[in-house]
């Protein structure tokens, strides 16, 4: 007769996931895997063996995540930005662009200016760069209430020691080339019966941003280019000072903050508290 020998059966060892130390001989895995953002993570499991049962530890480290982007506006923040946005525009409106400024008109533009850049929030040109990018009308500056080309800089005087009539002034930005170009629009008056002189001049810079939302910019070049009647004849650059007899501080040079800016307007205070409001061409 056939004789049946049982063997005892042990237990088969259970994993438990535990939370407790883990002793630096344990045995090591890691692994390495790619996140949805292209950086690496890296995940490691150790575990040690008391008696029969396992005790793992899942160990993830996480490194180098960009910055979190500015949260979306609600709905109300968008009524909010628009409706100070008309309210600028209408308060700059009637001013020829600061030219007709009084001391009031001064104040209250820019009052309701900080009232937008309060409600805009800090600028941060790391996000907004692209935005820069464009031809922007200037329709506002607190400069030409001294009644000079050069705003708070030297400057001639606009319709005194010399018959000047200011046109549109523009600026045009290439954020890949990094050009800056300051277009000034300008009408020069003629002896009866010539008729006036219309000119275009391009101040060509180059800039850099310094910070979150400063703006450098670099004069290198003036052209001149006549319009109207004489707009045949070809354009011609400026002859620059020579080098010895140049001015320690480049009045063409300079730096500019920028306090607002959206799809279509953008606000900057100058580095000499010059207030500027622009709107896309």
């Amino acid at each position: 007769m056939a004789t049946l020998l049982l063997s005892p059966v042990h237990p088969q060892p259970r994993l438990s996931l535990s939370s407790s130390s883990l002793s630096t001989s344990s045995p090591l895995v890691s692994r390495e895997f790619q996140s949805f953002d292209g950086k690496f993570q890296s995940s490691q499991l150790s575990y040690t063996q008391k008696g029969r049962t396992l005790s793992p530890k899942l160990q993830v480290s996480v490194t180098d995540y960009p910055p979190t982007p500015p949260p979306l506006p609600s709905s109300e923040f968008k009524d909010l930005v628009s409706s100070l946005k008309i309210k600028l525009l209408s308060v700059v409106s009637g001013l020829n662009r600061g030219l007709a400024a009084n001391v009031d008109d001064l104040r209250l533009a820019d009052d309701v200016a900080r009232e937008l850049e309060a409600a805009g929030g800090p600028v941060d040109l790391s996000y907004d760069l692209d935005k820069l990018q464009g031809r922007w009308k200037l329709i506002y500056s607190s400069a030409f209430s001294s009644r000079t080309l050069g705003g708070s800089r030297p400057g001639p005087p606009i319709g005194r020691l010399l018959p000047i009539t200011l046109g549109q002034v523009y600026q045009r930005i290439d954020v890949f080339s990094k050009d800056f170009d300051n277009i000034v629009e300008i009408e020069l008056g003629a002896p009866w019966p010539l008729p006036p002189v219309e000119v275009t001049a391009t101040l060509a810079h180059k800039f850099e941003i310094i910070g979150s939302a400063t703006v450098k910019i670099v004069f290198e070049k003036t052209t001149v280019k006549t319009t109207g009647n004489l707009s045949q004849l070809p354009p011609f650059e400026v002859p620059q000072i020579p080098e010895a007899f140049r001015p320690s501080s480049n009045p063409g040079s300079g730096d500019f903050e920028v306090t607002y800016m959206d799809a279509d307007t953008r606000i900057t205070r100058g580095d000499r508290g010059e207030l500027r409001v622009f709107v896309i061409s």
